[in-house]
């Protein structure tokens, strides 16, 4: 994943292929119920991180709530995705998955949801070991004031396009 294919996001559900017997109106429409039902989450801010060589940001504080919604989301959507293709559960396993991880793979067909889930905004692709310092310090001088708290009061609905990038579909506002 590079941010230039998938843009500026925080992934709450991942990616998935829509149900053959489901529509993408059914899937806007769940997805709009849900907004409704949730309440925002919130933390108390963003910081610069270091995930592997990715650089990210990611939220500091409680994660309750921010969890909370991304476990909604994952749960109350998961009749629109189809089974994950044999390729793509082997491709996911070589990473080395802990028992909790395939179990969770096998039930939602990702291995980092619902306890094993991880918040993060990431800036950039996979970076050398020597330029990782180079580049946090670039971006701390450069990013602008993170916001303190951080909300999450919107979930977004994307789609990909013929080319691989992702497009926006439909924002919904959480208003439960």
């Amino acid at each position: 994943m590079t941010p230039r294919k998938y843009g500026l996001h925080g992934t709450l559900k991942p990616p998935f292929r829509l149900n053959e017997r489901l529509t993408q109106q059914g899937l806007e429409a769940a997805t709009s119920d849900l907004a409704a039902s949730l309440v925002p989450a919130m933390c108390d801010g963003l910081e610069l991180s270091q995930l592997g060589r990715f650089l990210a940001l990611t939220p500091s504080g409680d994660m309750a709530a921010l969890q909370r919604v991304a476990a909604a989301c994952v749960r109350d959507l998961d009749v629109f995705r189809a089974p994950a293709p044999e390729a793509e559960l082997a491709r996911r396993r070589k990473a080395g998955l802990s028992p909790r991880q395939e179990a969770l793979l096998m039930q939602w067909g990702y291995p980092y949801v619902m306890e094993e889930f991880r918040f993060h905004l990431t800036l950039s692709g996979r970076l050398s070991k020597d330029a990782l310092a180079g580049w946090a310090e670039t971006a701390r001088r450069n990013l602008p004031d993170l916001p303190t708290p951080f909300v999450i009061d919107q979930i977004a609905l994307c789609g990909e396009r013929k080319d691989g990038r992702f497009e926006l579909i439909q924002r919904y506002t959480l208003a439960g």
